[in-house]
């Protein structure tokens, strides 16, 4: 038995892993390549497998960089099921349907272009109806229930605790006499942090395979990040500009209403107009809200004494396109919530467009920004920003509060290593590489142990 690393190697998008156990071919995650120069051709380039294959799927959570390809791993053949938790699935009904819109309307344009030049037509990636097919393939594995999905491989999920329905999985493998216990992190989420519970403490494993997004820093406290989200609201209401806030679909747009809704009155927020203006987060909220039975159970009680998590006097749903447009006319006095969460698509770059210039305006990021995404750029310090090829000056207040992540930060990583007893085998994945190397030498200083970075394409014997 073994695992080849092929995706979200020494990078934080892509996930990827190919477990073999005796015949069987199980990958755990199918992600799509995110931000990268190149990654409009990885993910059109063929799978380094034959999709036909693999015999099972076992998702970690719904976020794109880990599920973004089942469609095309579908239609290129894949016949078997596909294993994730029950919420996963109801935001991967969302999510991929929204990927195959996005890739649709993007070869639609492309193609107006090439028309015009005489150019051969371009296929999306894949079609709604892709998106829809590979749906049919879901089968729901609940938090610590073992499930036996082969002969010689169990699986159990672990809250993972990063977003709804997020999960470490737990895989036990026989070969011939040989048992192995394999554990997989996903994407680890930042302990205390809103909303869900810390991530699952586990003890035993022969080999544990970990995300290492954050591997080089350590987050700010959560008290100090309320304190300066209060201060940039009040400086903010003073400018008289709008807030924007670029924020990813699912979890980080759900623990920003969070925040809002407990810290209405502290950051002055009745003095604004609140807009969520995403189609897909509006569904995602919704399923959140369905879900609340797997909330940490302080926020049980926030829900007892602050009522509706995300629901405030001043918020607005802006669903249509219409809607979205006339929010480019408010001058101030707004807070847009907006995705993509990185700045490469959806709603967010019209209004960096009509706000970015403006000296009143200010820009909170709130999220992990992947090299070569328009968010990373501001992170930066970027002064323009090209936007549908017109540079944009950038006189808008750049905000980058530290502790809003929802993974775990380094000693996070490491105190979750830490549980397993006789020090496991550790490979680190999902991670750039200079911040992999940070992570591997504190594990190292902290527990004696030399973690493996993971190479693409590399295997490793189990």
């Amino acid at each position: 038995m073994n695992i080849t690393f092929l995706g979200a190697t020494q990078q934080v998008t892509g996930s990827c892993h190919l477990l073999q156990v005796g015949n069987l071919r199980i990958l755990l995650d199918c992600g799509l390549q995110q931000g990268g120069d190149d990654s409009h051709e990885q993910n059109h380039a063929d799978f380094l497998f034959e999709p036909s294959s693999i015999d099972a799927v076992i998702l970690s959570h719904a976020h794109l960089d880990h599920s973004g390809r089942l469609p095309l791993l579908v239609d290129k053949g894949f016949r078997g099921p596909i294993y994730a938790h029950p919420a996963t699935i109801d935001l991967c009904a969302i999510l991929l349907e929204d990927a195959a819109y996005l890739n649709e309307r993007g070869a639609f344009w492309e193609n107006r272009k090439r028309q015009r030049k005489g150019l051969e037509l371009v296929e999306p990636l894949y079609t709604r109806t892709q998106a829809r097919r590979c749906l049919e393939h879901f089968q729901a594995i609940e938090y610590h229930s073992e499930k036996q999905i082969f002969n010689d491989v169990k699986v159990t999920m672990h809250d993972a605790g990063h977003i709804l329905g997020s999960c470490i999985v737990g895989l036990k493998l026989t070969e011939q006499s040989t048992h192995k216990t394999v554990i997989y992190s996903g994407d680890l989420g930042h302990a205390n942090a809103p909303i869900l519970n810390d991530p699952a403490i586990l003890t035993e494993a022969d080999l544990v395979i970990m995300e290492s997004t954050y591997g080089d820093r350590l987050h700010r406290s959560w008290e100090d990040t309320w304190n300066e989200l209060g201060d940039i609201f009040t400086s903010a209401h003073s400018d008289k500009g709008n807030i924007l806030i670029p924020a990813f679909t699912v979890g980080r747009t759900q623990e920003i209403l969070y925040c809002f809704n407990r810290y209405y009155k502290e950051w002055g927020l009745e003095n604004w107009n609140i807009f969520l203006d995403s189609p897909m987060a509006i569904e995602t909220t919704k399923v959140y809200s369905k879900y609340s039975s797997l909330y940490s159970p302080g926020e049980h009680k926030n829900l007892t004494k602050y009522g509706n998590t995300f629901s405030l006097p001043n918020l607005r749903f802006t669903a249509s396109t219409e809607e979205s447009m006339a929010l480019n006319r408010v001058q101030s006095g707004a807070i847009i919530i907006a995705g993509s969460g990185m700045c490469n698509g959806g709603r967010i770059k019209h209004h960096l467009k009509h706000n970015l210039w403006r000296h009143q305006s200010h820009i909170i990021i709130v999220g992990f920004q992947a090299r070569s995404t328009p968010g990373r750029a501001l992170v930066d310090g970027a002064q323009w920003l090209s936007l549908w090829g017109e540079d944009i000056k950038v006189n808008a207040h750049i905000h980058t509060p530290g502790g809003l992540s929802a993974h775990a930060d380094q000693q996070g990583l490491i105190n979750w290593y830490k549980n397993f007893t006789h020090k496991p085998k550790l490979v680190l994945v999902h991670g750039e590489a200079e911040y992999q190397s940070v992570l591997r030498e504190e594990l190292k200083q902290q527990l004696g142990i030399n973690a493996i970075i993971a190479k693409h394409k590399q295997t490793i014997e189990l």
